[in-house]
Order: structure tokens, then sequence, then C-alpha cells
């Protein structure tokens, strides 16, 4: 198993995964836990190949896509913050809203309930073969890799830096973690909580176009595979942290690497195609337990003397 290809493969495989715990953490820091994140990346999906195919320029879809992804994000804040729905209930009727939406319109106006496939699709910007050749293993690592990938990387540090270095991130993990007190010095909590899923609705969206045009040019109606669900597993699984969110995200990407490798070996396929599952499985049952363990009262010792 070649180092460079397997470390080209996991970021791949990463990328939408980092997006969309990148995407759950944000509105977990705001209190809320976005379930919809799937629903958004399939949406953004579908428009990058639709506007794509009807345009036949990239970066019209490629920015379709983070529009689409930010609507329904806004939609949801509507349906929460102003009518005061449930945000799990909510945001599974955002998942609901765009696997049929999209099926939908490709029976009614592709008469293509399959899938989506233009003959031609334009191609995003990728970094050119050989131009880091002077970087050992890591550099022909990404080369090939889409403008996304990248933008994923810096995502990570911009969103500490946002939380964690800006009055607004202060401003937004307040609303979270104590709306009253929040509210006492004067910070409009709804606006917070909207901020954090059109944040929320970007990030997804760059997941969403990331799966529709690095490599497949193509949208399929399930084509998502629980990403947006895996992601939340890595933000729970990080503890809302983006370092720890990005290190579960890559955890969790290599499985999906090692099982596409996996699948040259006589290994049952459906094995190959659940690691994924599995290790988020296995990272939330460890997020779980650690915050049990944290939260344990510490046991007092009977002093005989």
């Amino acid at each position: 198993m070649n180092l460079t290809s397997l470390l080209a493969a996991v970021l791949e495989q990463s990328t939408p995964i980092l997006l969309a715990a990148l995407a759950a953490m944000i509105t977990l820091r705001a209190n809320i836990l976005n379930v919809a994140v799937e629903g958004m990346m399939l949406a953004a999906a579908f428009a990058a190949i639709a506007v794509g195919d009807w345009s036949g320029s990239a970066w019209p879809a490629f920015l379709s896509a983070l529009v689409v992804a930010v609507l329904l994000s806004q939609l949801l804040a509507l349906l929460t913050l102003r009518f005061f729905a449930d945000f799990i209930v909510a945001g599974l009727g955002i998942n609901l809203l765009a696997a049929g939406g999209t099926l939908f319109i490709l029976e009614r106006y592709y008469n293509s309930p399959g899938g989506l496939r233009p003959i031609a699709f334009p191609d995003i910007w990728h970094v050119p073969a050989g131009s880091l050749s002077w970087l050992p293993v890591l550099g022909p690592a990404f080369e090939g890799q889409s403008i996304i990938v990248l933008i994923a990387l810096v995502a990570v540090p911009l969103t500490y830096v946002f939380l964690y270095k800006t009055p607004l991130g202060a401003s937004l993990r307040a609303a979270g973690e104590d709306e009253h007190a929040a509210r006492s010095a004067g910070i409009r909590i709804a606006a917070m909580k909207a901020l954090s899923l059109a944040v929320s609705g970007l990030l997804a969206g760059l997941a969403g176009a990331q799966l529709a045009m690095d490599k497949l040019h193509f949208f399929l109606p399930d084509m998502t595979s629980g990403r947006g669900f895996i992601g939340l597993a890595a933000t729970l699984f990080g503890g809302g942290q983006p370092w720890m969110t990005a290190a579960a995200s890559f955890l969790f990407g290599f499985f999906g690497a090692l099982g596409d490798r996996l699948q040259v070996f006589a290994i049952p396929s459906q094995f190959v195609l659940m690691l994924p599952y599995l290790a988020a499985i296995i990272g939330l049952t460890f997020a779980r337990w650690r915050i049990l363990v944290r939260n344990r009262p510490a046991r007092i010792q009977d002093n005989p003397q």
C-alpha cells in the first residue's frame, strides 16, 4: 500500500466529513444540535451539478452550492427561532425536504430519478501535478486535490480564531453557554444562533460541492451516504473543539480510505463499507464515556483517624 496514495485518499475522504463536522461544531457552540447538515450537503451537491450543467462554468456551480445550503440553514433558523420548532424535528424535516426535493426535480425536470450525469461538466481548480514534488510524501499527496480540500484545511484554524479570538465568536459561545447571562449582557441570542446556522450552511455547502465537483461530476440521490451524520459524530467525538474535531474527522476519513484499499482483498464488501460508520459509533461511545467520567463526582474517602 503506497503511503502517498493513502494520504491522498485520506485527504479526499476526510474533506466532506471535516467540513460537515465544522458545520455541526459551529452550531453546537451556540447550543444547537444541527442534524440538518446531511440535507444541506445533499441539496448543495445537487445545486452544483444542476447549475454546472446549465451554465457550463465551475464557479457558478460552486457558488450555487453555497447559496442553497445557506438558504436551507436560514429556513431552519426561521422554523426554530421564529416559530419555535424543535431543532431536531426541524433538522430532520430539512433532511427530508432535501432528499424529496432533489428526487422530485430529477423526476419532473430531468426524467432521471436515478441521478444526474451531465455529458460535460466544468472542472474546478486542482493542485497541478508536479507542483509540489519538492515536498516529500505530503507534496504528491496534495497534488490533484481540489481547491475545496485546501479551503477545508484552512477552515480549521479560521474557525478556531473566529470562536476564541474575536468578540463575535465570544458572543456566539456566550449565547450557547448561558442564554440568560448573555441576554443580560446585551447579546442578541436569536441573531447569534442564526449566524451560527448561516456559517454552518456555508461549510455544509462546501462539503456538498466537494462531493459533487471534485472527482465525480454527477449527482446521486444518496451520494452523501451519511457523511453529515459522521461529521456530527466527529464533532461530538472532538468535544466541540476545532482541533480535536479535525483530528476525529481525519480518523474517520482514514477508515473510509482504508475501506477502499481493503476492497482488493478477499474481504466481504459489507464489512468494508461499514468501517467509517463503525468508527463513528466507537467514537461516539468514547465521547459519551469521557463525559460520564468527567462529570462523575469525586469519591470522599473516610479517614479512620
